[in-house]
Formats: C-alpha cells, sequence, structure tokens
C-alpha cells in the first residue's frame, strides 16, 4: 500500500511540473511561488521565483527540455513582451535575463512605442545579465557574452557578440 501510494504522489507531482530534470529543491519552490502565490502565474511553464514576466501571452517559444531548465532555474529574469517575443529551440539563459519588447512613449508615458519583437533563433546561449532591447533579432547558434546590452540585430549565424553596446567579437568554430 505504501509503495503505490508513493507511485501516485510521484506521478502527480511529475505531471504538475514539479518533478524533472530540474533539481526537487527549486522545482517545488518555484510551484509554490506559481501556483500558490501566483507569482508569473499565467506563464504555462515553471518559471523561477525570482523571474517577473509581463504579458506572457505574447511570449511563443519551443518547449524543448533546455528551454524549460533555463526558466526554472535561471533567476532574477525580466521578460516583458508587450511587442511579442519569440524564442527558439534550444535557448540556454544565464541569471538576469532581460528581453524588453517595448518602451514607453515619449510623448506618452502610460503608453508603449509599437516595436517590431524581439526573436531569438534556435541553439542560442546568452550569458549573465544580458540586456535585448525592441526589435532585436539573433541568428540561430550564437553567443551573447555577459553583461551585453543589445541593441541592433545580428542575424548571421554562429556569431559571438558581447559589449555594451553588443557587436561582433567573432564567430563560433565549426
Amino acid at each position: 500500500m505504501k509503495f503505490k501510494f508513493k507511485s501516485l504522489v510521484l506521478k502527480v507531482l511529475f505531471r504538475l511540473g514539479i518533478l524533472g530534470r530540474v533539481h526537487l529543491g527549486i522545482r517545488i519552490i518555484n510551484f509554490i511561488f506559481q501556483k500558490i502565490f501566483f507569482i508569473n502565474k499565467t506563464f504555462s511553464i515553471p518559471v523561477h521565483f525570482t523571474t517577473k514576466i509581463n504579458v506572457s501571452k505574447n511570449i511563443y517559444f519551443f518547449h524543448d527540455e533546455n528551454t524549460l531548465v533555463s526558466f526554472a532555474v535561471s533567476g532574477c529574469c525580466y521578460i516583458q513582451g508587450y511587442n511579442k517575443i519569440y524564442l527558439g529551440k534550444n535557448i540556454l539563459f544565464a541569471k538576469g535575463l532581460n528581453l524588453i519588447s517595448a518602451n514607453h512613449s515619449i510623448d506618452n508615458t502610460k503608453g508603449w512605442d509599437k516595436k517590431n519583437p524581439i526573436i531569438i533563433g534556435d541553439n542560442v546561449w546568452i550569458g549573465v545579465n544580458v540586456t535585448i532591447l525592441p526589435g532585436v533579432k539573433i541568428g540561430n547558434d550564437c553567443v551573447i557574452g555577459a553583461g551585453s546590452v543589445v541593441t541592433k540585430s545580428f542575424t548571421k549565424d554562429a556569431l559571438v557578440i558581447a559589449g555594451n553596446p553588443a557587436k561582433i567579437i567573432g564567430s563560433k568554430s565549426s
């Protein structure tokens, strides 16, 4: 009887998104903050409890293993989807990511400037404390160095970009 109950509890926890590849402790904490305290409650996947997501209905991404893990363990992120955000497959991002898809209008501080969405390609690795601003497109297989502020698009694949403002500092070797 004990074994069946334990097995049933584990199945329920797994289905709720509490168990998985990420450490059980952080999954439980994230679950409590998201489902009980309603922090990021509208986002469909587990999110680190220190991350803030605005307008989650405008954030589109492939639910692959690496991206799910990044959302669950990368804390202190700010993701704002007013002008939409598209995330490709297999994106890894570190702590402190800022995806800002819209700025306040200069003439109307209660409104948002309409811009193109942020689009990030497949297999992109984003370092700690990176800020990506409205309308930016990042190509596939790119690496964005820690502390970078990405103000313009880098659509070529396999680039290494870094700096403030970000610029190309190399390319990934094949």
